[in-house]
């Protein structure tokens, strides 16, 4: 059982750094997909994709801005976080395949208000930037360790 523990308020620094890393599968692309209802062919279908200038399928940018709120959830700050804005641009596509690692990095703390931005950046394995932005979360104040869920099996149907 992997354990989570966050980082609260009172603990959090300017200059704070963390990371998280995820390697993006055809199912992962077909699973957002499916949840999102963003059924744009250059994400599901692999001979339209071949006709785009990426000339493959890529996955959906919010898939990556889906990572940075993971890194969020589970790193700095983690549990308790309360994502509240995010400001993303995209600029390189992720395909199938791609590990993309999210750096987390503290630039700005509220403290009376809990309130914390984050500088984000995306870089797949070639370290290549797919996005870069800030995102502000209101930070837990209490400090916290808990199991992590047991993720659901799923099938595409």
């Amino acid at each position: 059982m992997t354990q989570l523990t966050n980082t609260p308020i009172n603990e959090i620094s300017l200059g704070q750094t963390a990371t998280y890393s995820k390697t993006c599968t055809l199912e992962d692309i077909q699973l957002f997909a499916k949840v999102s209802g963003d059924v744009n062919p250059v994400h599901l279908d692999d001979n339209f994709a071949k006709t785009t200038p990426f000339g493959a399928v890529i996955a959906h940018g919010m898939y990556t801005g889906a990572l940075v709120s993971a890194a969020l959830a589970i790193e700095l700050p983690g549990p308790g976080t309360i994502y509240m804005g995010q400001d993303l641009k995209f600029k390189a596509p992720v395909f199938i395949d791609d590990t993309i690692t999210v750096n987390l990095t503290v630039s700005n703390i509220r403290e009376e208000k809990a309130i914390v931005t984050l500088d984000c950046s995306c870089t797949n394995q070639d370290g290549k930037v797919v996005a870069v932005g800030t995102a502000t979360v209101m930070a837990p104040k209490e400090k916290m360790s808990v199991t992590a869920p047991e993720l659901p099996s799923v099938t595409l149907g």
